[in-house]
């Protein structure tokens, strides 16, 4: 089994960095950002450092991807008051964006 999957790397038809990009690109199209793509990268058993170059090389712009994700999950309009933001701020990190990204999505802290 290893000199096959050896053979397969030599022969570049399996690659983590590939797998990487992939994954990448798969999970931020659907709604998920940096953070929890790197956890599910590491429990697949990709290399804490090639997952996080792969995170650093994407051309993923994480604040817009905040952004579309809270709209298309609770409509244009952005929270008003600190219980509807903090439910939507759950909700962004549960999908795996940092805070300053959700603060940006959901236009400023809650006390603005």
């Amino acid at each position: 089994m290893d000199a096959e999957l050896d053979a397969l790397v030599r022969e570049g038809l399996l690659s983590d960095e590939r797998f990487c990009e992939v994954f990448i690109r798969t999970r931020a199209g659907s709604g998920y950002g940096p953070l929890r793509i790197r956890q599910e990268l590491n429990q697949r058993g990709v290399d804490e450092a090639l997952a996080g170059q792969a995170l650093a090389a994407a051309e993923a712009d994480w604040a817009a991807l905040a952004a579309e994700v809270r709209r298309r999950r609770f409509g244009e309009r952005l929270p008003r008051g600190y219980p509807e933001w903090a439910k939507q701020a759950r909700f962004l990190q549960y999908r795996g964006f940092g805070s300053e990204t959700i603060r940006a999505a959901l236009g400023g802290d809650a006390d603005d």
